[in-house]
């Protein structure tokens, strides 16, 4: 079983929190180290299913109806984790670090989780 690997997408402006999940151990990639910052949403998910990472995005809308529209397909994308602009850097540390100790990569795999259901 692989640890899950993150990618952060263009909604996340946040430097503290790829610092604190950094240095928490967690594989971080964001959209303008991957030089996509002008990237549609389904190009992000294209692209984070091609590295085997998992897009952590507050674009709830768009990527719920992409997940969607994925399974109605048949395709497979490798996990979409969503949360809120009012959570703060600890909370989101904290629910990546339960998700992360709870699901491995290969389980993410065409799955959608809210960052809140790991948080307290």
């Amino acid at each position: 079983m692989s640890k899950i690997r993150l990618y952060l997408d263009e909604d996340i402006l946040e430097r503290s929190l790829v610092k604190a999940l950094r240095n928490a151990g967690i594989d971080v990639a964001t959209t303008a180290e991957a030089s996509n910052l002008s990237c549609t949403d389904e190009e992000q998910l294209i692209w984070t299913t091609a590295q085997g990472r998992v897009i952590y995005t507050l674009n709830v809308g768009d990527f719920c109806r992409l997940h969607k529209i994925y399974m109605e397909q048949g395709r497979e994308h490798s996990g979409i984790v969503m949360g809120r602009q009012s959570y703060s850097i600890g909370e989101q540390l904290r629910g990546f670090l339960r998700l992360i100790s709870a699901k491995s990569a290969e389980e993410m795999i065409a799955k959608q989780e809210f960052l809140g259901n790991y948080m307290d």
